[in-house]
């Protein structure tokens, strides 16, 4: 073959395989192109049919992007005392921050943003503890893409009177964010019973929910239902005009009416100040109580705390009127008598040894273990005798004595409406531990439980449930939705009983050989049982020391138709320079005759009562004249701030307080460390609370040293050690 046909044959051949070729990778691509075209085609109708993808609704996701949800607080129910004076009620605090982006407009589409430092930075030195230079400071970040400031701890928490005097100023991106708060008018009072509240969550514009007392246990009642507003927005985030629309309307809480008499409370806490500061008990409490209807007219602990200010809440986190439960003591004889009397057990001519007595394995002793001889057992309740008590269940029985136990409803809960209610328990496995619930041993009760109990007795025989709360009112329409009535939950014993009872009782007040013979109030007819509970050992056993006691005293004023029940218990006084019945009865004997007399006389009139003042408002008030109010109230002043005007006080106005105690004042400007030299712990807690500033203290007493001198301008972050120490 001549080679260059050769040639031609064997190109002619591979350009009809390019060919092929070609034609193949054509068709590949088109078909590939009208696969995904079809697909395009499929998935483009599918979203133009269905608005999803992927399941996501698209036009949801879109409204999303461009509209805003904003929640709407609902307004908190108000807690009242039984007249309808405000107790708790609702209060707003504000955060100031700055605008700094130059994109941010307002709703009318006008610059929104800080456009003049040095004149917001003026402002803010005037009516907040910041210098101006630290205002500068915030203003100019070094974060310089930063769309927004803040101004530390002195723009956090800011009354209304503040934040109004600077909106006045009308500057330019100064912006508020409203935060929902509580007002505790009255401050310490009933604090642990009434509770406190705290923001739900860290969001700024959460809402506020009860932690402690009735806040706490009403806490759906008081809070309401929030509501929500829905805005467009645009690229920027920045709210269209007129675009607002409501969402959900919001539900405010109903209002919650206590029984407490807020003049009674207000003396019970007068007195029990008193006595807190002159013998310094672990622990101290004291119930009034309607005898006849079950409504506490006045509650209150020691140690408590301050609502508005906050101190003293790390030493007082509980209601120990319900949360803790304790051996009662001799009030528990209260039950025994009433058991024996009513069981037909009771002889009062028969004589018993007193002193001591054996039961089981362990020895049972009188108070004064010497004992009185052979005395008879109408003796034994008055001189309060562990022994003779114990002769009164072993002669009714252990069988018969825990039916009645059970009757007085003890080992339960009483169900007041209250949260962490104890149920107490009854130790009775042993001869022994049966004999010692006679006098109030290896039987655990709360305050509440031993006044239910205690009310059977003023009642002719029937129990009363203990009451805290009046009624529940609508806020919108004023009308009542819960009321609370007299709930009587049992008939434990006889009207004759329980008149029996009550005149041993007065014959604790009046008989030579009485223990309660320091409550005999003049012109009242009380009856009474006192009480020396002693106090279990960590270790096994009981506590050893002539103060390491629950002393207790229950009341029936009067004591022939008790309209009162009064109930004090006292653990551990640290200074105990009187002896224990003398101590409680500087509580119950004025507290007593007030009662009796509360129609005639008002209680502010009192002596102690005069103590009790109520804190001024001296915000925006020059420091020197404000400080001239304040030592005219018998007060002293804590000066914080080199400024000349006052922008922040602890405690706050409508507080009462105490004479001589502190007031502790922000001031204007620039934010320097004061000289605390001699300021009580109690001050030194109030001056941590309006810096916010971390404060931690050495020792006990009055300030002795600090670790900034006095005039140092306080940063942000500064921390703060305090040194205390005893006067004596």
């Amino acid at each position: 073959m001549n080679f260059s046909n050769f040639r031609r044959i064997i190109k002619n051949n591979l350009s009809d395989k390019k060919r092929r070729n070609a034609t193949i990778v054509g068709l590949i691509i088109g078909a590939v192109t009208i696969l995904s075209f079809s697909v395009f085609i499929g998935q483009f109708s599918s979203v133009a049919i269905t608005k999803s993808k992927d399941g996501i609704n698209l036009s949801d996701r879109t409204k999303l992007k461009y509209q805003k949800v904003q929640k709407v607080n609902a307004k908190r129910g108000d807690i009242f005392d039984s007249t309808g004076n405000v107790i708790a009620g609702e209060s707003t605090i504000y955060n100031v921050y700055a605008v700094l982006s130059k994109k941010a407009t307002d709703e009318n589409g006008k610059p929104a943003y800080v456009n003049n430092k040095e004149k917001v930075a003026e402002v803010l030195s005037d009516n907040l503890a910041i210098s101006k230079e630290q205002a500068l400071k915030f203003l100019n970040p070094s974060d310089k893409g930063a769309y927004q400031v803040e101004f530390g701890s002195a723009g956090r928490g800011i009354s209304i009177e503040a934040k109004k005097k600077i909106a006045s100023k009308n500057l330019q991106g100064i912006q508020f964010t409203e935060l929902p708060s509580r007002s505790y008018p009255n401050g310490v009072f009933a604090t642990n019973l009434v509770g406190i509240t705290k923001s739900k969550s860290s969001d700024t514009g959460s809402n506020i929910s009860g932690v402690m007392g009735i806040e706490k246990y009403f806490n759906k009642v008081l809070s309401g239902k929030d509501g929500e507003t829905v805005s467009k927005v645009d690229s920027n985030n920045n709210i269209l005009p007129g675009s607002q629309t409501v969402g959900k309307q919001s539900e405010n809480g109903s209002n919650v009416y206590l029984t407490l008499n807020s003049k009674v409370q207000q003396y019970v806490e007068v007195l029990s100040q008193n006595v807190e500061e002159k013998y310094d008990p672990k622990n101290l409490q004291v119930i009034v109580m309607n005898a006849k209807t079950g409504a506490i007219e006045a509650a209150t602990q020691r140690p408590t705390f301050n609502p508005s200010t906050g101190k003293g809440l790390e030493n007082s986190w509980r209601d120990t009127l319900v949360e803790d439960q304790y051996e009662p003591g001799s009030v528990m004889k209260i039950l025994t008598l009433s058991a024996s009397i009513d069981s037909g057990h009771y002889n009062p001519n028969e004589y018993f040894n007193s002193g001591s007595v054996e039961i089981g394995s362990r020895k049972i002793s009188d108070w004064d273990k010497a004992g009185w001889g052979s005395i008879p057992l109408s003796q034994a309740f008055p001189r309060s005798s562990n022994v003779g008590m114990v002769t009164l269940e072993q002669e009714m029985g252990a069988k018969t004595w825990l039916k009645y136990m059970k009757d007085f409803h003890m080992g339960q809960k009483t169900g007041i409406e209250l949260p962490g209610e104890v149920p107490g328990m009854i130790s009775f496995d042993h001869a022994s531990d049966q004999a010692m619930t006679s006098f109030g041993q290896s039987v655990n009760v709360n305050a509440i439980q031993m006044l239910q109990a205690i009310s059977a007795i003023a009642n002719n025989g029937v129990m009363v449930q203990p009451q805290i709360v009046k009624k529940v009112v609508d806020p919108t329409t004023g009308k009542t939705t819960q009321k609370f009535k007299t709930n009587e939950v049992g008939k434990p014993i006889k009207a004759s009983t329980a008149k029996q009872v009550r005149n041993a009782m007065r014959e604790v007040v009046t008989a030579d050989y009485g223990t309660g013979r320091v409550y005999d109030v003049p012109d009242v007819e009380v009856g009474v049982k006192t009480g020396t509970a002693q106090i279990a050992s960590p270790t096994g056993g009981y506590l050893t020391g002539s103060s390491n006691y629950i002393f207790s005293v229950a009341g029936m004023v009067p004591y022939k138709d008790p309209k009162y029940i009064v109930y004090i218990t006292m653990k551990q006084p640290q200074l105990m320079t009187e002896g224990a019945e003398q101590i409680i009865s500087e509580i119950f004997n004025p507290l007593v005759t007030r009662l009796v007399n509360q129609g005639d006389t008002p209680i502010e009139s009192t002596n102690a009562s005069s103590q009790y003042i109520t804190v001024p408002n001296l915000l925006n008030k020059s420091v020197d004249d404000a400080s001239k109010e304040v030592e005219k109230l018998g007060l002293q002043t804590g000066i914080i701030g080199t400024g000349n005007k006052i922008v922040q006080q602890i405690p706050t106005s409508g507080d009462k307080v105490m004479s001589g105690q502190r007031i502790v004042l922000l001031t204007n400007g620039a934010m320097t460390m004061p000289d605390l030299t001699g300021w009580s712990k109690n001050d030194v807690l109030k001056f941590a609370e309006i810096t916010g500033k971390t404060v931690q203290t050495k020792g006990d007493g009055y300030v002795t040293k600090q670790s900034i001198k006095s005039g140092k301008v306080l940063e942000d972050k500064t921390k703060i050690v305090i040194t205390l120490k005893d006067a004596n």
